[in-house]
């Protein structure tokens, strides 16, 4: 494909030009899906631009968008904001009303574009503390100003010369967009990208998605104030993607159903759902049907690419994909040949179980400042090996520092943080990015994740943790769905779990179990715990004796964006965590 591309507004333009589809963009509305062409889709964003500019927006004001679900009017806008030199600042919907006051101000923000009325009502709480001329929304919010009101007053097209020299002095070194970092720690960061850095990354990503141009459709669901979702959106363009925006992670099987995409984007959380939800079905079965069910769950979790598990192997997963696999497949539109994961770690038996059953998942790693993709697993040239995030993408540099952090180089660096030198100049040394990520390269350039510089600790014995590698395999459990390791200055290593309630909730029915199945009174069961233990016993065999769970706790309640436990990317926030459930730390530790 042709690279003549600089500018992210340039993709729509493209996608116009090589494709002109008629469902560019599809967001369900009520019970109807409703479609926007590439053309209606750049049309609206020239009357965005229009209106933009008569209400007195300059090159380089900020323009907050914040939406609770993904949807066509997002990508309107920001191609509206972005082609008149202005920039988009993506805010998570999640966040607090706090949260939103900083970004506004911090951002400097004048206009703000907002989905519906419990995020309307969190900014009219600390709208007049910021300085933003006016909110509109994408639902019809009675009493607030809606985007059509923008998009009526740009549909006189005197102005239209104005968005065409704006769109001309616009050039790919240019910030397009401020993204504040969720952080798990102290204020969010607002990490500046430039058109340049995310159409880098969009042309050398490309490369490692096996999507037939111009007649694949996608299922859209990560959150697009995300820069990961964002850039597969450009991609999705770029490749002439039909972009079906999901409802909602509660609706997704039936989204899955309805648009029967060919890829789609998630993070291991969803993968983990799904996962639990098709291993659950083989409780519904007896007799053979549900040990032919078992079998094939069993050939998946030792799956291997390229058929290094041997004929014998491949003849036994051709009848499991036949039987079982395919009818698995088929429940999720029949059509998925490609998943793609970002934002946190994937379990092993996750990326076996879904390549075996013939919807390959190929995890990824990279950073909001790295725009975001440093590497990714792809299925051809041998790219996809189990445990990595893949071969590191063309045009990036990484090299492992001397403590085993991974820096990286290349056109998709961060140009900073807005405002902040200072943290800048500690993240970008002689041209390379430290992402604060431990990480090994392996002899076939394949790259793998070890842990966190800050996340690792010493016990008081002076023996070193790595958490997130006991957490990995401790998550590998069924009845465990998250887990935090703790103990840095204890004498041993300790874990504070949160149980996969509403798998033990089906196993405790299966089972018979004479106990309640609430939270609370699973997390005080008995013999839950002593079922937990069993996994932990099981994870500590593949551990020193020093790392390995001594004690653990279980808490009472699942962990949420909303509870502070997780960041809206869904990493834990380990210090509120701890404070949280001090008094389960102080049990481990004090009693």
């Amino acid at each position: 494909m042709s690279t003549e591309i600089t500018r992210l507004f340039d993709f729509p333009y493209y996608a116009l030009k090589n494709f002109n589809l008629k469902n560019a963009l599809v967001t369900k509305y009520g019970q109807d899906w409703v479609s926007t062409s590439n053309e209606e889709y750049i049309n609206k964003a020239n009357q965005i631009s229009r209106a933009l500019l008569k209400l007195g927006v300059k090159a380089n004001d900020k323009i907050a968008v914040i939406s609770t679900t993904n949807r066509t009017e997002w990508n309107i806008v920001d191609i509206g904001i972005l082609q008149i030199g202005a920039q988009n600042v993506p805010i998570y919907p999640t966040i607090s009303k706090e949260d939103y006051e900083y970004v506004l101000n911090h951002s400097e923000s004048i206009y703000c574009f907002a989905s519906d009325t419990e995020i309307v009502d969190k900014l009219n709480q600390i709208k007049s503390k910021t300085k933003l001329k006016e909110i509109y929304t994408f639902d019809e919010i009675s009493g607030e100003k809606n985007w059509k009101e923008v998009v009526e007053l740009g549909k006189d097209d005197s102005n239209q010369s104005e968005v065409e020299a704006r769109k001309d002095s616009v050039k790919g070194s240019d910030i397009a967009t401020l993204i504040y970092t969720s952080g798990t720690t102290g204020r969010p960061k607002g990490v500046m990208l430039s058109h340049s850095n995310i159409v880098s990354n969009v042309l050398a990503s490309e490369k490692r998605v096996p999507l037939e141009a111009g007649k694949a459709i996608a299922l859209s669901f990560l959150p697009v104030c995300h820069i990961f979702e964002r850039m597969i959106l450009y991609l999705y363009q770029y490749c002439g993607v039909e972009i079906h925006f999901a409802e909602s992670i509660e609706k997704m099987s039936d989204n899955l159903k309805e648009v029967r995409p060919h890829v789609m984007t998630a993070v291991p959380r969803l993968y983990e759902k799904v996962f639990d939800k098709i291993y659950g079905r083989g409780e519904e079965l007896s007799g053979f049907k549900q040990k032919l069910f078992y079998w094939a769950i069993e050939i998946a979790l030792k799956y291997e690419p390229y058929g290094a598990n041997g004929w014998w192997y491949e003849k036994k997963l051709g009848i499991a994909r036949k039987l079982i696999f395919s009818k698995i497949k088929e429940g999720l539109g029949g059509r998925l040949d490609l998943m793609v994961s970002g934002s946190a770690a994937l379990q092993p038996r996750l990326t076996r179980f879904f390549a075996a059953a013939g919807m390959p998942i190929m995890e990824g790693y990279g950073l909001t400042e790295t725009s975001p993709v440093i590497s990714v697993n792809q299925i051809a040239g041998k790219g996809f090996r189990i445990g990595t995030v893949g071969r590191i993408i063309d045009g990036v540099t990484v090299k492992i520092a001397e403590d085993g952090e991974i820096l990286a180089a290349g056109p998709n660096i961060m140009q900073g943080y807005y405002k902040d030198p200072e943290k800048t100049a500690q993240v970008i040394q002689d041209g390379y990015f430290h992402t604060g990520d431990k990480g090994e390269i392996d002899k076939d350039g394949f790259l793998k994740i070890t842990g966190r510089t800050k996340e690792m600790f010493k016990t008081s014995g002076g023996k070193y943790v790595v958490p997130p590698l006991l957490e990995g395999e401790l998550k590998q459990s069924r009845f465990i769905e998250q887990v935090m390791v703790v103990g840095e200055g204890e004498k041993m290593p300790a874990a504070i779990i949160q149980p996969n309630f509403m798998f033990i909730q089906d196993w405790i029915e299966r089972k018979g179990h004479n106990i309640g199945t609430s939270c609370k009174e699973i997390a005080e069961s008995k013999i839950v715990i002593d079922r937990i233990q069993r996994e932990v016993d099981e994870c500590n065999k593949g551990f020193g004796k020093w790392e390995q769970i001594k004690k653990f706790e279980l808490t009472p309640e699942e962990w949420s964006i909303d509870g502070g436990h997780l960041t809206p990317t869904m990493k834990m926030k380990r210090a509120i965590i701890k404070e949280i459930y001090k008094d389960l730390y102080e049990r481990i530790y004090r009693e």
